[in-house]
């Protein structure tokens, strides 16, 4: 019933002024993954493209993400609190990111704010998705992209 990351690819566009493509990002999935059966690749459902090009390729089964922000959010917390949801220390990218996870004040309603977030919601996605799927236990290994806003 714990959950894992053990891995993680955050590429960050802004700091190497370097953008992309679906591509390289597949690439960079496959080398993630390495030898390891990967069950699902869950996907931000508004990356169709990149969802394309993962079906295109035929090795990984992709799923749109869930993307209920605050029910997410929610969820994610239940499992730390319950420390059901542990990091591998080569994940500095979401270690980083939950220290810089902030409300937007302005918003008039729960909701964070879309800067720094980028491994917050591939992990959100991951923990909605396996609670949807009922998973007794799972790995993590996240793909994510930071780019400019």
């Amino acid at each position: 019933g714990v959950w894992y990351r053990i891995a993680e690819y955050y590429h960050d566009s802004r700091r190497t002024g370097e953008v992309k493509t679906d591509e390289q990002y597949y690439e960079a999935l496959a080398a993630l993954a390495g030898e390891r059966r990967v069950e699902a690749v869950i996907v931000d459902p508004s990356a169709a493209s990149f969802i394309a090009c993962i079906r295109r390729h035929g090795r990984f089964r992709v799923v749109p993400a869930r993307n209920e922000v605050a029910e997410g959010i929610q969820a994610v917390s239940r499992r730390l609190r319950e420390k059901r949801l542990l990091f591998c220390a080569c994940c500095a990218d979401i270690l980083r990111e939950f220290g810089l996870y902030r409300w937007d004040e302005r918003a008039g309603r729960d909701t964070p704010l879309k800067r720094d977030d980028h491994a917050m919601d591939d992990l959100r996605y991951f923990v909605m998705y396996c609670e949807q799927e009922e998973k007794p236990g799972g790995f993590c290994a996240a793909r994510v992209e930071r780019t400019r806003r």
